[in-house]
């Protein structure tokens, strides 16, 4: 049974939690009003797909705290930016176990309570615990596409989200382009796949999801995006991965944020669909050591510049260092980068009406 050969593939991983089918605890239930409550009305009001009509969610993504809690580290996020996320982006893998392997944690539930919930599912089985070092093991585009993994893998994840009854975003194998190259498969097979599972999600009668398609936004890769796309009638909003890495990668280009998004936006716009609402999935800029100032000011413009894009309508900061090079530290939890941070989040822009279902 595949059941069992998944089993062995976690095994032989090393996997660290306890795998699909464990006894449940008390903790692991979904809740029972985890869809309730008065939606906002009025002109600003969200749509269906929760595209917010007058300004842009404010989102982010915060590693879990070293305690293991994402609840915690969200919390403490929060507490320094001075508000409360609009949107919590996290990341799951297909191993099915309870630690990454499970969409909507007893974390995330409590957290959806008063916040949108985004869904990153991989089609790989992570080696080490919250993807620590980027190891994995891809499942195949192929594999998803033809069934293989829907009964043992997809449906139980599938029926927490339907039970959930909360609108979430969900992205599957994000950053797509980049993919093919790490062996996950073609193009061809990988709109098989994303049209599969969103055929999955129909069939099992989870119609509470929002389809979100990302792909790098890196215009070399070009090409690959639009083969990857998997059509109008799958995807509710289309979204991208930009950064200024300035020093990261080994340049000394500045880019401030309308040069490190305005270039993706506008071939997404172009070349994808130019009435999808765009998101940010990812964004972030390095410091400049010699000029501290320069991170500060690439954060507080946003309110300033993000107007000039308006069909996003979600950006997600990412607030993980890339390496343990100082150059590569794409966080705001202090500094210049925090000041900056904070002061866009006040923006009257990203201060929508969050809907609680």
């Amino acid at each position: 049974m595949l059941l069992v050969v998944v089993a062995a593939l976690l095994a032989g991983l090393g996997i660290w939690a306890g795998r699909a089918g464990e006894p449940r605890s008390p903790g692991d239930a979904l809740p029972r009003d985890a869809a309730s409550g008065e939606l906002p009305s009025g002109p600003c009001a969200p749509t269906t797909t929760l595209v917010p009509p007058c300004g842009a969610w404010w989102g982010a993504y915060v590693p879990y705290a070293a305690n293991g809690s994402l609840k915690d580290a969200v919390l403490g996020f929060e507490k320094r930016i001075g508000r409360k996320l609009d949107l919590v982006y996290n990341y799951h893998d297909m191993s099915g176990t309870q630690l990454d392997g499970q969409l909507l944690t007893p974390d995330e539930q409590e957290l959806g309570e008063d916040r949108l919930l985004m869904l990153a599912w991989e089609s790989t089985v992570w080696t080490e615990p919250h993807h620590e070092n980027w190891t994995e093991t891809q499942l195949g585009w192929r594999n998803i596409a033809s069934g293989r993994y829907d009964e043992e893998i997809l449906d139980p994840q599938i029926r927490r989200v339907k039970a959930y009854g909360k609108r979430v975003f969900l992205s599957f194998d994000q950053e797509t382009d980049a993919r093919v190259e790490e062996g996950a498969g073609t193009p061809e097979e990988f709109v098989a796949a994303y049209r599969h599972l969103h055929d999955r999600f129909r069939k099992l009668g989870a119609d509470n999801v929002v389809w979100v398609w990302t792909v790098s936004g890196y215009l070399g890769s070009a090409d690959a995006m639009k083969a990857l796309y998997p059509g109008d009638a799958y995807v509710d909003w289309i979204a991208m991965d930009q950064y200024n890495y300035y020093q990261c990668h080994g340049t000394t280009d500045w880019k401030d944020f309308l040069r490190s998004q305005r270039p993706g936006y506008e071939w997404l716009r172009a070349h994808i669909s130019d009435d999808k609402p765009v998101m940010l999935a990812e964004f972030a800029t390095a410091p400049d050591a010699g000029d501290p100032a320069r991170q500060r000011d690439w954060y507080a413009r946003i309110p300033a510049a993000i107007r000039e894009l308006p069909a996003v309508k979600a950006l997600v900061h990412w607030n993980r260092p890339t390496s343990e090079e100082p150059v590569c530290d794409l966080t705001v939890d202090d500094g210049p980068g925090l000041e900056g941070y904070r002061e866009a989040g006040k923006d009257e822009y990203f201060r929508q009406p969050v809907p609680p279902r």
